[in-house]
Order: C-alpha cells, then structure tokens, then sequence
C-alpha cells in the first residue's frame, strides 16, 4: 500500500533488506548503544539492538508526474567496494512493472545525491553500453553534487559508478542539473541538505495541505536522532552532517509531515530532550 500525502501517492520498492552489519556505516551504533533507544524496536532495530535498513526505490505519483526518487544498486554493475554489490542479476525492473510503473512511463528521474546505492538503477547495460533505464524521464541531478563527484571522484568505487550510472545519462541529453532549493514539480521543493555529501539534497513535497520529506541519507538510520552527532563513515563532511541533522530535525518535529529515510520507512519527527526521536507510521 502506497503512502498518500494529499494528491500525491508515494511506493517503496525495496532491492536490498539488511539487519545489522553496519560496523562500517554508523561505528558508534553497537547493540548496546541501540538498545538504549527501547522506541527504536521493532520498527528499526530488533530487540538485540541490531539496526534494520534498506536500499529502497520510490516512486511519487503527482497528478501529473511519475516519479523515481533514488535508484538503488542497478545491475550488472563492477567495481563496488562492497563484494554483493557487483554483478547483480534481481528483477528489479520487473517488480517495478508488476505493480504498473514499467521503466517507459517513468517521466522524472530524482538522485537526493550521487552515491554507488543511490544511482544504479540510472542505468542498465545493454550490449555492452550503459544507456538510461527510464529512456523518457529527465534526470535531476544537484548541480553542485554532480560537479563534486565529476571533478573529485577517487576512490574506485566512486569512478565506476560516476562512470556506469552517472557519465552515461549526461552523454545521453537526459540530464538536468539544478540548485539545491529548485522547484521541481508544482508539489515538490528540493531543500540543500550538505553533509552527506556536498550536494545533498532531501525532497519537500506539499500537496493539498499535506506534507512530507524525502530525506535521502541525511541520516542512514533513525538513531541519527537521538544521537546527532553519529555521522557516517562515508559523510564527506561530518561537521556539516550533524548541523544539517540539527537543522532540518528541527525544522519538521513535532509536525504532520510524513518523514521518509533513504534507509528506512516511514514517521514523524519528535522532540526528547535535546535530541529527537521516530514515530513509526504504521500501516500505510
């Protein structure tokens, strides 16, 4: 069932499921530390204090757009740093068609920012070509993201995946770079959220008074919250991650807005103490 925030219709559609295993991505996250956040459970940790995420897709149906927002892993793709990231082989395009939104009737391509796990599906490969996924859809890019990751890219993963996800769609004519508070559609409102990486973005959408925010991965998991200052390992920019937590927390708590993660589903944003906590939505 599909989240309504007014006229607008919002899915998820999940490629990756994880429990636990994110020593890498947020250190400071031990069991320990996540069962001191009982709220957490069952919602997004299990009662072992094991953090739950996902690498997710979501589709926003305005009533004159259809809407990519984050394209997960893709297949077929190399270089990942992360060994079950390379050479996948899911039917991702097929669950996406199953429930009606085949690649063709997609219109509008969003990247909240240009990660490996967050642009894969841009692309698929065909004869040996990296061509766009959703041939009809434009592809916005941040623009300050997009020239970061084409003038700065070093590790390898990084170069591969400007280079099969990225590279491709701006060759192709598809590409629309935008700033950072760029009015997308007549619902949707980018807002910069740097941190994550420098130009980060999380989506504002407003449709017959009601609200919600995309926040891509200006937090990786809702224990970001509680505790603001646990940054990523991948953050480019901690200092800025954290002030951008602080800000945009604050921004939406104790509100309406339907708050969606690059990582994990659906609440609303509340006050505890000087930090914050995660209602989960519930039933959709």
């Amino acid at each position: 069932m599909p989240w309504k925030v007014g006229r607008v219709r919002i899915t998820k559609f999940v490629e990756l499921e994880t429990v636990g295993g994110t020593r890498f991505i947020l250190p400071q996250a031990t069991p320990e530390a996540i069962r001191g956040l009982p709220w957490l459970t069952p919602d997004f940790a299990t009662d072992e204090g094991r953090l739950k995420m996902s690498i997710h897709t979501l589709v926003v149906e305005t009533p004159t757009r259809r809407i990519v927002v984050d394209t997960g892993l893709g297949n077929d793709k190399q270089g990942r740093s992360v060994p079950v990231w390379n050479n996948r082989t899911t039917p991702f395009l097929e669950m996406l068609s199953a429930a009606g939104f085949s690649p063709d009737s997609i219109d509008l391509v969003i990247c909240t920012h240009l990660h490996v796990d967050h642009v894969g599906w841009n692309t698929r490969l065909v004869d040996g070509r990296w061509i766009p996924t959703f041939r009809n859809a434009r592809y916005v890019f941040g623009l300050r993201e997009y020239e970061h990751w084409r003038d700065h890219s070093a590790a390898a993963d990084e170069t591969a995946t400007f280079a099969d996800s990225v590279q491709p769609i701006v060759a192709a004519g598809r590409a629309e770079l935008v700033a950072g508070d760029a009015v997308i559609t007549d619902e949707i409102t980018l807002i910069p959220t740097p941190g994550h990486s420098p130009g980060h973005v999380s989506l504002h959408i407003r449709s017959d008074g009601a609200e919600a925010l995309l926040t891509g991965d200006v937090a990786h998991h809702p224990c970001q919250m509680a505790h603001l200052d646990w940054s990523s390992t991948v953050d480019s920019d901690p200092a800025q991650a954290i002030a951008t937590r602080q800000a945009l927390f604050s921004r939406f708590a104790e509100t309406d807005v339907l708050v969606i993660g690059g990582h994990f589903d659906a609440g609303h944003i509340r006050r505890d103490g000087a930090a914050f906590r995660f209602e989960a939505k519930g039933p959709r």
